[in-house]
């Protein structure tokens, strides 16, 4: 018996930002409906206003007022935004920001409910987004919070992991939207192990990698050289690498100074890369990944994705977005939906562990 498409939640972002058209142009295409159900929160009125802005096609998207009763062969459209709002390509405003927000917390509460399958997010102006209920530095920290905020199963303390990835590499980050002053105090040895513990389990459950290799970035210049540029690899990052290695089985390494560990290609050798912040990964991930980077958040027990990039307010409205990134994010999430499934089914009913005495074959003592 065939299993049904996975829903795929797409949320519009910012909607004065490139949002719009980047998910136009995939809908454009509706071989996508091959692979998935859509279903877009956002506006048919804001849909329209850029459909007609940029020239392109009509897109049948059907109508609904919640996700409950969705069929294949579809795109479907709930409104989550006011009818007056009308979008303003270009202006970063409160108003688009509420409606980012309006279209991100309607689509999670629907993937809460098992309405969707998976959420993937347009890009947000994390400025213009904030209020009452949205104080997070991002994505990755709200949706940590709301899963966290209704876990029942003891694990209400579960950690969020960045990673941004595409068919050469993965790059998952130690710490993630902070200033560079407050860096270096919050890589511990705890952090490392618990990122790259996360990072290893991601990397076998969501991307169907067996014993993967993890290499760790250093922190400083040169690894620190021998201490001389900063103590954290000696005293932080080489004894949790060594921890990762005795204690848990992770195939860990480093640390490795992160501009001749990209510079070399050494990227090439491993599975997945940890860095310690932001833009030691993010800068070489980005030139390397060109148009087709994707941010997935891991970790938690939703999958979510997303594009690479930023809400491209300079181009907006002008049909220059490239697409290819929304494309991949909606893939990769497909990807990992189907990965998580494969390996829930390879566990599901697992042999039990017997033990046979010695000399005495009709003996079965049941460790299970």
């Amino acid at each position: 018996m065939n299993e049904r498409l996975p829903r795929i939640a797409i949320t519009h972002g910012d909607p004065n930002g490139i949002g719009y058209e980047i998910i136009l142009k995939i809908l454009e295409d509706n071989r996508i409906l091959e692979l998935c159900t859509p279903v877009l929160y956002g506006s048919q009125k804001i849909a329209s206003q850029y459909r007609k802005l940029l020239g392109l096609p009509n897109i049948p998207m059907t109508h609904i007022t919640e996700a409950g009763n969705l069929h294949e062969g579809a795109a479907y459209i709930i409104n989550v935004v006011p009818e007056e709002f009308k979008a303003e390509p270009g202006n970063a405003s409160s108003q688009s920001g509420a409606a980012a927000l309006a279209s991100l917390e309607r689509a999670v509460a629907d993937l809460k409910a098992g309405l969707v399958d998976a959420i993937v997010t347009a890009p947000i102006c994390k400025s213009t987004i904030q209020n009452d209920s949205f104080n997070f530095p991002g994505h990755t920290e709200y949706l940590q919070a709301q899963m966290n905020d209704d876990s029942e199963d003891g694990e209400n303390n579960r950690q969020a992991l960045m990673i941004l990835c595409n068919d050469r590499l993965r790059v998952a980050l130690a710490t993630t939207h902070l200033p560079l002053a407050a860096i270096a105090p919050a890589v511990t040895k705890e952090l490392v192990i618990d990122k790259a513990l996360a990072f290893n389990r991601s990397l076998h459950y969501d991307f169907g990698v067996n014993a993967p290799r993890i290499a760790v970035l250093a922190l400083n210049p040169h690894a620190g050289d021998n201490g001389l540029l900063g103590s954290e690899e000696q005293e932080i990052i080489s004894p949790a690498i060594t921890e990762l290695r005795q204690k848990h089985r992770v195939l860990a390494f480093g640390p490795y100074a992160a501009d001749g560990f990209f510079g070399s290609g050494a990227y090439e050798k491993f599975d997945g890369v940890l860095a310690m912040y932001h833009d030691q990964g993010l800068a070489p991930f980005k030139t390397l990944a060109m148009d087709a980077g994707v941010n997935v958040t891991a970790g938690l027990s939703i999958v979510r994705t997303s594009p690479d990039h930023g809400t491209g307010f300079d181009i907006a409205g002008k049909g220059q977005a490239n697409e290819e990134s929304m494309r991949q994010a909606i893939y990769t999430a497909i990807d990992i939906l189907r990965n998580r499934k494969r390996d829930d089914r390879a566990h599901r009913h697992p042999l039990r562990k017997q033990y046979y005495e010695k000399g005495n074959d009709n003996v079965v003592l049941d460790l299970s």
